[in-house]
């Protein structure tokens, strides 16, 4: 939030910033979240003495008034004359929860949301001490790892997702990747509605496309990154990595908001591969501007838990979301968590991406650490799939390089056909 300072732990303490709307008096407001989400109770009980407050309850460390307005954002209870938006700080001590997710979740994002004085809340940032980052298993491979095992030193992972999403049978997924890797792929996926249906059993699909992807690394020596979808349960789930570990794959996909945080945590302490985190459904914790999640916090709880690559939408997308929300998500996935352990995750650019988001994604993050998922960019190329490979490589080039796209295409020609169609 534009002139606050930026959230700290160093106390030690859970430290929570959010964005707040109340009918009633703003300190008044703070003080009832702060009692609902730690000792507080509307009638005194035995035992909650000034001591056990002290010691355990939630601390206002600021409200920031930002102004005013006519009418709720949300239905409520309260019928006031006008409602105060502000910005709310809250900190926590470490010994209520302990270094445990979920139960941090229920802290920062519990019951606060449904008070009768709220007509607007959403969770802006988070903090957490050095204590709760050492306590948490964290990504196992972040960003060097993914980039050690998918073969690519430099540059952005250029990458697609298999389409049809559904459908294709576990044969012809694997013909799919065939094509893909011929065409020299560093990152292929499955969609998130494709995991063990019918029609393409899981293990079928796997045995199918890594038969595909061995037989290319034994010719050319290079194994591109396959993320197999093995969202399930947690029994499921560990069956279905074991069997992407015993094929020779590299990488397993899961559906965040489908598995929780328990079940990302669970799959995390028993997989040895990178964990590709998908974030589908987010736009119901998000899209409402007066109730939800920002992204940073919510990626601080998944990166905790052990993601290695995030996804962050992308620019010019198809979905609802702005540029400046993407980037800001992408920047948040590569801040360090702390200075001792920063727990580096992948940001994966997807949705109607081509080469053209290349140069403005570049200059907006300085980096090439990401996954670059086109799905259309790369499988409608006039060329084939090799060319819109090629295309969408020599786009980044051009990015990093800071040479316009139409410039650097006259000497490219997969990037000259890919700009009649991108």
């Amino acid at each position: 939030m534009t002139g606050l300072p930026a959230l700290s732990a160093a106390d030690g303490r859970v430290h929570a910033r959010y964005w707040l709307e109340t009918g009633d008096d703003p300190e008044r407001t703070a003080a009832v979240i702060a009692g609902e989400q730690s000792s507080g109770t509307f009638t005194a009980v035995p035992g909650e003495t000034p001591a056990l407050k002290e010691r355990s309850g939630a601390r206002v460390e600021r409200v920031h008034v930002l102004g005013r307005v006519g009418t709720p954002s949300l239905p409520t209870r309260q019928r006031a004359a006008s409602y105060t938006q502000c910005v709310l700080d809250l900190s926590w001590p470490l010994a209520n929860f302990g270094v445990s997710l979920p139960n941090l979740m229920a802290t920062v994002a519990g019951n606060l949301f449904e008070l009768r004085q709220v007509s607007g809340l959403r969770l802006l940032d988070l903090a957490v001490p050095q204590a709760f980052v050492d306590g948490c298993p964290g990504p196992a491979f972040g960003i060097a790892g993914t980039r050690a095992l998918a073969g690519v030193a430099r540059g952005p992972l250029v990458g697609t997702i298999v389409k049809p999403s559904v459908g294709l049978s576990p044969a012809e997924t694997a013909e799919t990747v065939r094509a893909l890797v011929a065409g020299g792929i560093d990152f292929i996926k499955d969609d998130e509605l494709q995991a063990d249906g019918p029609h393409c059993p899981f293990d079928e699909r796997v045995r199918a496309v890594m038969a595909v992807v061995r037989e290319a690394a034994e010719r050319t020596g290079r194994k591109p990154m396959v993320a197999f979808n093995l969202t399930g349960e947690v029994d499921e789930m560990r069956r279905r990595h074991d069997l992407v570990l015993m094929q020779g794959g590299t990488c397993v996909m899961v559906s965040l908001n489908s598995v929780g945080l328990t079940g990302l945590l669970a799959l995390r302490r028993h997989s040895q591969l990178p964990i590709h985190a998908h974030r589908n459904g987010w736009g119901y914790l998000n899209r409402c501007p007066a109730l939800g999640w920002d992204f940073a916090p919510w990626q601080t709880l998944w990166r905790l838990a052990g993601a290695d690559h995030l996804h962050v939408n992308g620019l010019a997308n198809k979905f609802s979301e702005s540029d400046e929300s993407v980037i800001a998500a992408a920047r948040a996935v590569l801040a360090p968590l702390s200075a001792r352990n920063p727990m580096a995750a992948m940001p994966v650019f997807s949705s109607g991406q081509t080469g053209l988001q290349a140069a403005p994604t570049y200059a907006a993050l300085g980096t090439t650490d990401l996954i670059h998922a086109a799905g259309g960019g790369i499988l409608g190329h006039p060329g084939g799939i090799a060319a819109g490979v090629a295309a969408m490589r020599q786009a980044w080039q051009a990015a990093v390089a800071g040479v316009p796209l139409t410039t650097h295409a006259t000497a490219h020609a997969e990037l000259a056909q890919a700009l009649e169609v991108w």
